[in-house]
């Protein structure tokens, strides 16, 4: 098996950070932890790697989110601390957190308005494009790509991401998303919705049928959620999202 699927030395060393965590706590790390512990300032070559090590039978998941990670081969130890997800500080109005994961969280206030008034040239240079797959050739242009048009405007407002039931579209823990306020939507959008006028949730919207609603994480690993329509409202659509490296 080493000789068919020899890991490269960060895969090694993500994988030796991960059974580090699980013979020290008895469960697997989120990628934030993992981060911090690889001294990684990007969760998304967390990921990354990680998915390698399942593509490669090295991990494999268990249950839902990145807790529910194994090494295929070594027995899960008893854990030696409780690990806790605690409550998220008291939401703001302009930047404030959702949860991607099936345990909603108290709803966020979205400002009636964000002002209108810019300053400064929000627009970067759009020099080309570059091939993640195979070369091609590099051609610069004129063209200038306008964030304002992306990111502001009355109608827009931003959201901190946490938890991991979107990883499968990129939505990863920490990542910043910007929505469009609305409260209607279409099948296939990804949505923040309101359960029960009290808890908030970001999932991809599935079909409603006989007037049930399905949110959809982008989490193999994680079910579908359904509620009567009556029970759920939406408070915005997703149309961008932010990640430092």
């Amino acid at each position: 098996m080493e000789s068919l699927n020899p890991l490269t030395h960060l895969e090694a060393r993500v994988l030796a950070a991960i059974e580090r965590h699980i013979r020290a706590e008895g469960v697997a790390p989120t990628i934030s932890e993992l981060a911090g512990n690889l001294r990684l300032k990007s969760k998304g070559t967390v990921h990354r790697y990680v998915q390698s090590l399942i593509a490669k039978g090295r991990l494999e998941r268990h249950g839902n989110g990145w807790r529910g990670l194994r090494i295929v081969g070594l027995a899960m130890p008893e854990p030696t601390s409780n690990i806790q997800h605690l409550p998220t500080p008291q939401n703001s109005a302009s930047l404030s957190r959702i949860s991607a994961d099936s345990n909603v969280e108290q709803p966020m206030t979205v400002p009636a308005e964000v002002s209108k008034e810019t300053t400064g040239d929000f627009r970067i240079p759009l020099l080309g494009r570059i091939a993640a797959g195979q070369p091609i050739e590099a051609i610069e242009d004129a063209n200038y790509l306008d964030l304002a048009a992306f990111f502001i405007g009355p109608d827009r407002y931003a959201l901190r991401v946490t938890g991991e039931s979107m990883i499968d579209v990129g939505i990863l823990d920490g990542d910043t998303v910007i929505l469009r306020k609305q409260n209607t939507a279409n099948t296939g959008d990804i949505v923040v919705a309101l359960i029960d006028g009290q808890e908030a949730t970001l999932k991809r919207l599935g079909d409603t049928i006989d007037g049930v609603v399905e949110l959809i994480p982008e989490n193999q690993s994680m079910p579908t959620m359904r509620y009567d329509a009556g029970r759920v409202s939406f408070q915005g659509v997703l149309v961008g999202q932010l990640r430092s490296y």
